[in-house]
């Protein structure tokens, strides 16, 4: 029975040992080229479509949308955001 511990604890061992390292292998790898200006142009992007807005009066980008093109200008630049967490 204690054998029977002893040997699970040890493959639950083993198993995070083999995810630590899984895991640090990825983080230690860069981002592809195209992340960073992704990055920064969604983040450009969502910044401007906020200014045309106002600029403009509400009739710019989307006039249909009416006050929802600021909720939109902010998530296109949040999902820029998100993005940073992944820069490496």
């Amino acid at each position: 029975m204690a054998r029977d511990r002893a040997s699970s604890s040890d493959v639950a061992r083993r198993s995070r040992d083999v995810q630590r390292t899984t895991s640090d292998e990825t983080a230690k790898s860069p981002n592809p080229v195209w992340y960073k200006p992704v990055m920064f142009g969604f983040m450009l992007i969502g910044l401007l479509w906020i200014i045309v807005f106002y600029v403009s009066q509400g009739i710019l980008p989307v006039p249909g949308l009416g006050t929802w093109n600021i909720l939109i200008g902010f998530g296109i630049a949040f999902i820029g955001f998100i993005m940073t967490t992944r820069w490496r």
